[in-house]
């Protein structure tokens, strides 16, 4: 199983560092000043390009991971339906194969049967029979025998005559047999024909099906590192969201900051209104007693209104 260190270094990815991450305590947010807020916002913005960054080259890498799964899985498949089909044309030869081998026993059986009957495989060969009846005739012509014998030995001459013309006209009737033979040779040929295809097919078959086990297995150990490389993006990723999330809520806290600033900028010109008011209203009081007003306290009065 491939682990992320191994991914990392694989694809040559830049590895996240959490030391590189930048904090913010609730204590920092809320007592921080206004400059170190500042500065931290900047930190984490960043951060958090940087981690953006990073998560979109691993979604990138983890996409592509995903594209050559999916070509693996494809590639698979393309050869499970090669082998299928080849499987598929294996079964035809089989069938083929068992049923002319089936016709060629039946014809080869029908010529034993027709030898039985024809028992061209039993009793002696005609030149058996022949060399005896030479042997038996040079006998009569060459020893002297009593009646009786050359009488027995006439006999046994005629008796293998006999065979031999039975067995020389049972071979001239032998053409039947020869086809039949010649038949049940050419559908056992046949046969073998398809046993050959039936071997050819079948290796075939069995490359396309070793491929596909492999295409598989690249594929799970492909997706083993789009797994990996998915969490290495979700690392970054939820780290970057909260750098984000860091950053927006030190930005609403200077907000808060700046309408405070602006609050008690408010308050000070109200205040200063006010006291420019009353010195304006002790100013005229004194110019309705006649005392005589410098050029400043008339601006004063001018700037308020009282002239």
């Amino acid at each position: 199983m491939v682990t992320k260190d191994e991914v990392i270094e694989q694809y040559d990815i830049e590895a996240m560092d959490e030391a590189d991450n930048v904090d913010l305590s609730e204590d920092d947010l809320e007592n921080g000043s206004k400059g170190q807020l500042i500065k931290r916002a900047g930190q984490l913005r960043d951060r958090r390009n940087e981690l953006n960054q990073m998560a979109s080259e691993r979604a990138s890498k983890r996409d592509d991971l995903n594209a050559k799964t999916r070509e693996k899985v494809d590639e698979a498949q393309e050869h499970r339906e090669k082998r299928d089909e080849l499987n598929e044309q294996v079964q035809e030869h089989k069938d083929k194969r068992n049923e002319l081998n089936a016709e060629a026993n039946e014809l080869f059986d029908e010529v034993e049967e027709l030898k039985q009957d024809m028992e061209l495989g039993s009793g002696k060969s005609i030149e058996e029979l022949e060399s005896e009846i030479e042997d038996l005739e040079f006998r009569q012509q060459t020893e002297v025998l009593d009646a009786e014998d050359e009488r027995e030995l006439i006999e046994k001459i005629d008796e293998k005559r006999e065979k031999l013309a039975d067995k020389k006209e049972k071979v001239d009737d032998t053409s039947e047999l020869d086809e039949l033979v010649e038949e049940a040779e050419e559908v056992r040929s046949e046969a073998s024909q398809h046993h050959q295809k039936v071997t050819e097919l079948a290796d075939k078959a069995q490359e396309h099906h070793n491929q596909m086990i492999e295409a598989y297995r690249e594929a799970d150990d492909i997706r083993d590192e789009a797994d990996e490389m998915h969490e290495l993006f979700v690392e970054a990723q939820e780290a970057a969201d909260q750098h984000h999330e860091d950053f927006v809520r030190v930005q609403k806290r200077l907000r808060e900051l700046d309408k405070e600033e602006e609050r008690e900028r408010k308050d000070e010109r109200a205040e200063k209104r006010e006291e420019e008011k009353e010195e304006a209203e002790e100013i005229y009081q004194k110019f309705k007693e006649g005392e005589t007003l410098d050029t400043e306290d008339l601006m004063k009065l001018q700037k308020t209104g009282l002239l």
